[in-house]
C-alpha cells in the first residue's frame, strides 16, 4: 500500500484514539506521530486529508485558542452510553469473568484512550457472582442458528453436586426441544422452549446447557394459547407453577414495583386512597408467595381461595420451622 493512503488510515488511527473533546492535537503534532509510524506529511496534505475525512462523514472539528487542535467530535457510542454497557457487562451472571474483562476492553476500543480510562476506572468484576461456563456464548450463537432455521435443538442439562462439582442431570440423557426466545431473569439467562414431556412450555438455564446440537427436525408449532414472552413474565424466578388468575390488594406506594414487574398493561383499580387492586396472571410458586411475602402488610391475596390458603400454609410452615430451629438451638 501506498504512503499517501497509509497516512489517511494512520490519520484516522490517531484522530480515534487519541482526540475527543477535551483532548485535541494540532497539525504539528499529528504530523509527528505520523511519523512515529513511518509516514512522513507536510501541513498542507494534512489539511486535505482531514477534509477528505470530513467528506467521508467523520464528525472532525477545530478549536481554535492560541493553537489550532483538532478532535473527532462524535462517535457511534457516546461515553453515557459506552459506560451503560460496561455496567451490563459487569452486572450479568452468565458471562465470565474472562469474558467480561475481554468485553470491557473491546468497548473501551470504541472510543478515545482517556475516555476508555475512564471505563477502566468503573470496572469492578474480580468477585461479582459470574457463571465458570466459558461456552455460553457459543451457546447463544447455536440458539439463535436454530431459532433462525426453524430447527429444534438437543443438550444435555448441568446441576451442581454438593461437593460444588456439575453432573448432568437424568444420568445424561440428552433433552431435545423446540427453542423460541431467550430471557433474562434474575440476572441469569434462561431459553424458553416447548418440550415434548410437559406438552407446553419449559424454560432452562443457558449457562447450564451442555453440547447444544441444532437438529434436523423442525420446531413444532407453538400453540396460539402458548406465548413464550407471557410466560417469562409471568414465571417469577424461574420457577414453573400452576397458571392463575390472582387478584391482589397493594399499598399505593407499591405502585411502581408491581408496574415494573407486569408492564403497563396490568390491570389495575383504586381501592381507597391509599390501595389499590390489580389483576395477575402469575405462575404460583413458591418464587412468587416469596415476592408477594417481601412486602409485608402492603400486598395482600384476594383470590382466589386456593391461592390464598397456600400464601397462608406457607408463611405457616415457614413460622414453625423457624420456632422448632429456634427452641432445637436454645
Amino acid at each position: 500500500m501506498n504512503q499517501s493512503k497509509l497516512k489517511l488510515l494512520y490519520l484516522l488511527e490517531i484522530l480515534w484514539k487519541d482526540t475527543d473533546e477535551e483532548h485535541t492535537l494540532t497539525v504539528p503534532q499529528l504530523i509527528s506521530r505520523l511519523e512515529q509510524r513511518g509516514i512522513s506529511a507536510e501541513r498542507r496534505s494534512v489539511y486535505d486529508d482531514i477534509q477528505s475525512l470530513r467528506d467521508w462523514g467523520l464528525d472532525i472539528l477545530e478549536r481554535r485558542t492560541r493553537t489550532h487542535g483538532y478532535y473527532l467530535a462524535s462517535r457511534t457510542f457516546e461515553l453515557p452510553e459506552l459506560k451503560l454497557l460496561v455496567d451490563a457487562v459487569q452486572s450479568s451472571r452468565f458471562i465470565t469473568v474472562k469474558k467480561s474483562q475481554q468485553l470491557i476492553k473491546k468497548i473501551g476500543s470504541l472510543t478515545s484512550r482517556q475516555e476508555a480510562g475512564q471505563l477502566s476506572r468503573q470496572v469492578y468484576v474480580a468477585n461479582r457472582v459470574k457463571t465458570g461456563n466459558e461456552g455460553i456464548y457459543y451457546n447463544v450463537d447455536e440458539i439463535h442458528k436454530a431459532i433462525s432455521q426453524n430447527r429444534q435443538i438437543s443438550f444435555q442439562y448441568a446441576e451442581y453436586t454438593l461437593t460444588k462439582g456439575v453432573r448432568h442431570r437424568r444420568g445424561g440423557e440428552r433433552y431435545l426441544v423446540s427453542p423460541y426466545i431467550l430471557s433474562w431473569d434474575d440476572e441469569n439467562y434462561y431459553l424458553i422452549a416447548y418440550h415434548p414431556r410437559y406438552e407446553g412450555l419449559a424454560h432452562f438455564r443457558v449457562d447450564k446447557m451442555v453440547g447444544i446440537k441444532v437438529e434436523e427436525e423442525e420446531r413444532v408449532p407453538l400453540d396460539s394459547r402458548l406465548d413464550p414472552a407471557d410466560y417469562a413474565k409471568r414465571t417469577f424466578g424461574m420457577f414453573a407453577g400452576q397458571v392463575a388468575r390472582v387478584q391482589m390488594r397493594f399499598h399505593r406506594s407499591l405502585l411502581d414495583a408491581v408496574i415494573d414487574r407486569f408492564g403497563r398493561e396490568v390491570s389495575i383499580a383504586p381501592q381507597g386512597e391509599e390501595w389499590f387492586t390489580a389483576n395477575l396472571s402469575v405462575a404460583v410458586s413458591p418464587a412468587f408467595l416469596s415476592w408477594v411475602f417481601q412486602f409485608g402488610e402492603k400486598a395482600e391475596i384476594l383470590g382466589p381461595a386456593q391461592v390464598r390458603e397456600g400464601m397462608a400454609k406457607h408463611l405457616s410452615r415457614v413460622a414453625a420451622y423457624y420456632g422448632r430451629n429456634g427452641e432445637e438451638n436454645g
